[in-house]
C-alpha cells in the first residue's frame, strides 16, 4: 500500500494549511495495526506526526499542543509535549520512534536526527509505563468478561474491586475523612435476584456535600457500566475483546526489548503469527473466555519483564543532557527560520 501517496489528497491538506503544521512537521508515520504487523483488510491508516513549535509560541504569547483530523484519525503532537512524553517513556509516542522504515511518510532533517538520538530518552520509567498500559488493557479484558460472562458472585467481586480502584486516590482530590469515613465490602444480597451484593457503611460528619455527590458519582459510575450486560453486539465485543488481548502481549513484548535490548521495535515481525492468533480469537473459547494456554502465556511475559526490569542496563533516568541539547538544537533552527 503507497502509505505516502494518500497524504497528497484532499483529506490530508489541513497538513499543508494548518498554521501549526505546514514547514513545522518533521516527521509523519502509519500507526495502529498497520505499525504494529497486524492489519487485516478492515483495518484503516492512522497517522500519527511531531511539528516543531513555531517561533512565536517558544518566544511570544501562543501555544500549540497537538492536532487533531478526526476524518482521517491523525494526531500531530507539538514537538515540546511529545518530548515531555518520550522522557516519561509513554508507549503510545515511543513507539513512533521504532517503526519500520517505510513507515515513516515523511522525515524532515529534525526528524531524522530525533530517529538518530532516539536512545537518549529510554530509562527505567519504561518498566511503569509500559507496565501501567499492560494492566490497563488487561482491566479492560477482565471488566468485558466479568460484565457479560462471570457467574454474578464473581462479578460482584469484580465490581467491589473496580469501585475500590475508584476510591483509590479519594485522599488525594477530596476533603479528608478526619471524622468518619466510607467503608466498602460484600455480603449476602439483600435483592433477591442477587446471590451477593457490595454494602457501604456511611459515617461521616460534617461532610461537604459537593465531595460526597462526587465520590458517589464516580463509584456509581462503575457500578453503571456493569449493569448494561445484553446491550451490546457480542461479535463486535469480542473484536474489541481480542484486540485488547493482542494489545496487552504486543505491550510486553515492546518493553522486553527496550529494556533487555535498549531498542524500540514497533513492527512485531517475529511474533506476527501469535499476535494475528489473538486476535482473531484463536485463544477463545466458545463462551468468550480465555483458554488457559492465554493466561499461562500472560504469565511466562510477565516473569519476561520482572527479569528485564532487574537486569536492564538502562539508566534509572533518561539522559536529560542530551534531551536539552537536542530540544535548543531544534529550537533555535526555529527561532533562525532554518526549516
Amino acid at each position: 500500500m503507497g502509505f505516502g501517496a494518500c497524504l497528497k489528497g484532499e483529506e490530508y491538506g489541513f497538513l499543508r494549511e494548518n498554521e501549526h503544521l505546514g514547514k513545522h512537521v518533521i516527521l509523519l508515520g502509519v500507526a495502529g495495526s498497520y505499525a504494529y504487523g497486524t492489519n487485516n483488510e478492515n483495518s484503516d491508516l492512522d497517522v500519527r506526526g511531531i511539528a516543531l513549535n513555531r517561533k512565536s509560541d517558544l518566544l511570544g504569547m501562543t501555544g500549540f499542543e497537538q492536532y487533531v483530523d478526526e476524518r482521517t484519525d491523525t494526531v500531530i503532537y507539538a514537538f515540546r509535549k511529545i518530548v515531555t512524553l518520550l522522557l516519561s517513556c509513554n508507549p503510545n509516542v515511543v513507539e513512533l520512534l521504532g517503526l519500520r522504515r517505510e513507515h515513516y511518510l515523511y522525515l524532515h532533517p529534525v526528524g531524522e536526527a530525533l530517529l538518530e538520538q532516539k536512545a537518549m530518552f529510554l530509562s527505567k520509567r519504561a518498566i511503569q509505563s509500559f507496565g501501567g498500559y499492560a494492566d490497563a488493557q488487561l482491566r479492560r479484558m477482565q471488566n468485558a468478561l466479568a460484565r457479560d460472562r462471570f457467574p454474578q458472585s464473581e462479578k460482584e467481586q469484580h465490581i467491589f474491586r473496580s469501585v475500590k480502584n475508584a476510591m483509590y486516590d479519594f485522599h488525594r482530590r477530596y476533603r479528608t475523612f478526619e471524622d468518619g469515613g466510607l467503608h466498602l465490602y460484600i455480603d449476602q444480597a439483600v435483592n433477591p435476584e442477587l446471590e451477593t451484593e457490595i454494602f457501604v457503611d456511611v459515617n461521616l460528619k460534617h461532610y461537604p456535600l459537593r465531595d460526597y455527590k462526587n465520590m458517589w458519582n464516580e463509584m456509581h459510575n462503575v457500578v453503571k457500566e456493569y449493569d448494561k450486560i445484553g446491550k451490546r453486539n457480542r461479535k463486535k465485543d469480542d473484536d474489541h475483546l481480542n484486540k485488547h488481548a493482542m494489545h496487552l502481549m504486543r505491550l510486553f513484548m515492546m518493553a522486553i526489548d527496550i529494556l533487555e535490548e535498549g531498542k524500540i521495535e514497533t513492527y512485531r515481525e517475529a511474533e506476527h503469527e501469535l499476535l494475528m492468533d489473538i486476535r482473531m480469537g484463536k485463544y477463545q473459547k466458545p463462551d468468550g473466555m480465555y483458554r488457559e494456554e492465554f493466561y499461562e502465556m500472560l504469565s511466562e511475559y510477565e516473569k519476561r519483564l520482572h527479569i528485564a526490569a532487574e537486569h536492564t542496563s538502562l539508566p534509572e533516568e533518561p539522559d536529560l543532557k542530551k534531551v536539552q541539547e537536542f530540544v535548543m538544537w531544534a529550537h533555535e533552527r526555529v527561532i533562525k527560520d532554518e526549516l
